[in-house]
């Protein structure tokens, strides 16, 4: 099926356009023409931006937002969190996260994201025995996605270890740890789980060089070698400090020495980084898949993201736990923390340029190619993925193109969305998605139960 689609204003690739007509075939753009008036076909007012993939997500994690913020040990951190979240997964099925993964899928996509890549490594049954169909978790995730209508990279993740060294895992990880001979299973169900999705990706993603041994990298790798592979890595100092107890060697450093890096990799976090190791992931290809919102709340720390950027390394963002869902907001966290650290202002743009602007662009195509998916522009060969703003939004108003996106980002509470557009399908209209009040009711039975039971 073939169809026109007309958008007021849109940024395409070679910058910003007026009147902009799309030909869209089974999902894809096909052709791109600017200056043509509106004629049969869709019209979308607003200023349309390509849709932003997001790179990195826990989707269950959206059920314990908030849960955490009471302090508990003295030196809160990371590590306290964790055991918040070992607590909070303790208690779900796969019908519960199904609903809690299409509640953060709606809400990503009524703020700016139209993609994922899912880092799920939630597999198991409550007493760590794995379900009778062990992909199971990830058919709830992939029955998410498609009732939100979200484009979907399923990352089924290898999780072996407790820490670095091979510890022996502890009891709140039970729900994640599979041998080799399960993963291959695992990954099996997990491609069949997502067969029906339109134009969706399977990668695989090592959890972390505390979850694996170093030669499960290569392994994991090749079991999808045209595919996404994506790890986190050095997101905490204690972590780098483990890394250089037990190996020697600085977790980047470590991992780059162990396997050659390349565009398929994605590297989440990647906070912690010698200037050796920045420069490395740069010159690799691999994205650095940065969650400014996330790593801001769990006090890891702040990515260099100015001289990463500056060397020509590939970024994304991702809304890791999903406390706040907001492609912006990442983005204006992300420019704001390099602000504090450096203080200067306007730090991701060239001389005389916009900020907001380099921002999208570079997450946009970062994330895409983290994704593994023709997405993150609208220009022929591409998902037909894009939002529109809201060009009448008090923020925005009377603005266009650039001025427009860089007030969307620095000076609205959350992107004043207008429509999202997945695969050329309007799943968001009016800044509200078409299955928001079914998915949020079940959602809230879910989560009174869960609580009531706590």
């Amino acid at each position: 099926m073939t169809e026109i689609l007309h958008l007021a204003e849109a940024l395409l690739p070679e910058g910003f356009a007026r009147n902009v007509k799309l030909t869209v075939a089974e999902g894809v753009i096909t052709a791109v023409e600017t200056d043509t008036a509106p004629g049969a076909g869709r019209s979308f007012k607003g200023l349309a931006l390509p849709g932003m993939p997001n790179l990195h997500s826990h989707a269950f994690q959206r059920g314990m937002a908030g849960l955490s913020e009471g302090r508990g040990a003295p030196e809160d951190s990371f590590w306290t969190w964790r055991e918040v979240m070992y607590r909070f997964l303790d208690r779900l099925d796969p019908e519960d996260v199904q609903a809690i993964a299409a509640q953060a899928f709606v809400e990503m996509l009524e703020g700016g994201f139209t993609a994922l890549a899912e880092f799920h490594y939630l597999h198991h049954d409550k007493d760590g025995r794995a379900y009778a169909n062990i992909a199971r978790m990830a058919e709830a995730i992939a029955a998410a996605a498609e009732e939100a209508g979200l484009g979907l990279t399923l990352l089924p993740v290898l999780y072996r270890f407790g820490n670095f060294g091979q510890a022996p895992s502890v009891h709140g990880q039970r729900r994640f740890v599979n041998d080799r001979d399960a993963y291959l299973r695992l990954l099996e169900g997990s491609a069949a789980a997502i067969r029906s999705l339109p134009d969706a990706r399977l990668g695989v993603a090592p959890h972390s060089l505390r979850a694996v041994a170093l030669d499960d990298l290569g392994w994991v790798a090749s079991l999808r070698p045209d595919d996404p592979v994506h790890i986190h890595v050095a997101e905490q100092v204690p972590e780098v400090e483990a890394s250089l107890k037990i190996t020697g060697k600085r977790p980047v450093e470590l991992l780059m020495d162990t396997i050659p890096l390349d565009r398929r990799w994605c590297l989440i976090h990647a906070t912690h980084l010698s200037d050796a190791e920045r420069d490395g992931i740069a010159r690799s290809g691999a994205v650095a898949g940065l969650c400014p919102i996330t790593e801001s709340s769990l006090g890891d720390g702040i990515f260099d993201g100015v001289r990463f950027h500056a060397a020509g390394g590939a970024l994304g963002v991702g809304s890791d736990s999903n406390i706040q869902i907001d492609a912006g907001a990442e983005l204006r966290q992300l420019e704001y923390s390099q602000r504090l650290r450096d203080r200067r202002r306007a730090l991701f743009a060239e001389e005389k340029a916009s900020t907001g602007l380099a921002l999208w662009q570079a997450a946009c195509a970062g994330g895409a190619q983290a994704c593994g998916r023709a997405i993150g522009r609208i220009a022929p060969g591409c998902r037909a993925d894009f939002i529109t703003l809201e060009t009448e939004h008090p923020a925005i108003v009377g603005k266009s193109g650039a001025e427009a996106l860089d007030s969307a980002i620095f000076a609205a509470n959350a992107l004043p969305l207008r429509d999202v557009v997945v695969g050329g399908r309007r799943v968001v209209a009016e800044g509200r998605h078409v299955a928001r009040d079914s998915v949020r009711a079940r959602f809230a039975g879910v989560m009174r139960r869960l609580l009531a039971a706590a």
